[in-house]
């Protein structure tokens, strides 16, 4: 496990066939523990998506990182809104040296509706802001220092040192943002994106970005939903509760109508063949196929979010974690 974790730090084309798991839920200890839990499983990678005023996961990954070894630390994403780019930079470097170099911190504009109530963001120019938060983040911590103006953040300061290597990663969406992340992030991070999508439009956008900033491909690490079950009626019963938000969306609409799927925008929820589209479901021989078809092709790194199905939650979780554990440890 120590040579796949090493090579999910390269920046670029070598990440290969990395399995995290997010790891939200309860209080500050309760996800700790939970990540100690899939370090004891195996499992490659923890992650944490840090919603409005929830949890900060920056602050959570630096403290996983003194109770942990080997497993790697990520953010997924934290939204750019609610903090300057230098400030993530200065969190970065402490829980950058605190996990050994394990950290790696995903950023992105997150939704909308809930940025313009909880932080009255200025929604108008969210890749230029991106591009702009990259830029600043990436530049202080590879050379320890950053002189920029920009038309969303400005910035002049120094870190006491530099702090080189730590992958910094985007979100994406779209083409254009999927474009962004080819051409400056070091890996891009989808989420509830069909993976015929994932195949034949995030992926060709970030070779696309890439080309023309001249270098290697960044990894897709594709966000994708799991429920190891092979009751259909209550996987999609479960997807429509836990996942409600996402057709409702004007983002994730256009989006999937892009990937063949209009229905979301006209009835703003989940169809019967978008969960299939989406979700990685069934017995543990078609969730292990469709997860290899996946990495099969050119997807480097997979974050699983777990679905729980039926009346039984823990039991649910627990049968995705014990599969999930297995493949990551082949």
């Amino acid at each position: 496990m120590e040579k796949t974790q090493k090579e999910a730090r390269v920046k670029g084309a070598e990440v290969t066939k990395v399995i995290g798991v997010t790891a939200m839920g309860g209080s500050s200890n309760e996800v700790l523990q939970r990540i100690i839990n899939y370090e004891t499983r195996g499992i490659s990678a923890a992650w944490l998506t840090v919603g409005s005023a929830s949890l900060d996961g920056i602050t959570l990954m630096a403290a996983a990182g003194v109770v942990t070894k080997n497993i790697l630390l990520g953010t997924s994403i934290v939204p750019s809104w609610g903090r300057h780019p230098v400030v993530a930079a200065q969190q970065t470097q402490v829980a950058s040296q605190l996990s050994n170099n394990r950290f790696r911190f995903g950023v992105g504009p997150s939704h909308i509706a809930s940025m313009k109530k909880v932080f009255g963001a200025d929604y108008r120019t969210p890749l230029t802001a991106l591009r702009e938060y990259l830029t600043i983040v990436k530049t202080l911590l590879d050379t320890g220092a950053v002189q920029f103006k920009g038309k969303v953040y400005d910035a002049d300061v120094a870190l006491p040192a530099p702090v080189p290597g730590v992958p910094v990663l985007a979100s994406a969406l779209r083409s254009k943002s999927y474009e962004l992340c080819g051409e400056l992030a070091d890996g891009a991070i989808s989420w509830v994106s069909p993976a015929s999508y994932l195949r034949d439009v995030a992926l060709p956008a970030i070779a696309k970005g890439a080309e023309k900033a001249r270098r290697e491909a960044p990894p897709l690490i594709a966000h994708v939903p799991i429920c190891v079950e092979e009751n259909t009626e209550e996987v999609r019963t479960a997807v429509r509760n836990q996942l409600a938000h996402y057709p409702h969306s004007p983002f994730y609409q256009a989006m999937f109508a892009q990937a063949g799927f209009p229905e979301a925008g006209e009835t703003s929820t989940w169809s019967d063949e978008m969960i299939e589209a989406v979700v990685v479901s069934g017995n543990e021989e078609e969730v292990e196929e469709r997860i290899e078809k996946l990495f099969g092709w050119g997807i480097a790194e997979i974050i699983f979010s777990v679905v729980t199905a039926g009346v039984d939650a823990n039991s649910s979780r627990e049968r995705s974690l014990e599969l999930l554990s297995k493949i990551a440890q082949d």
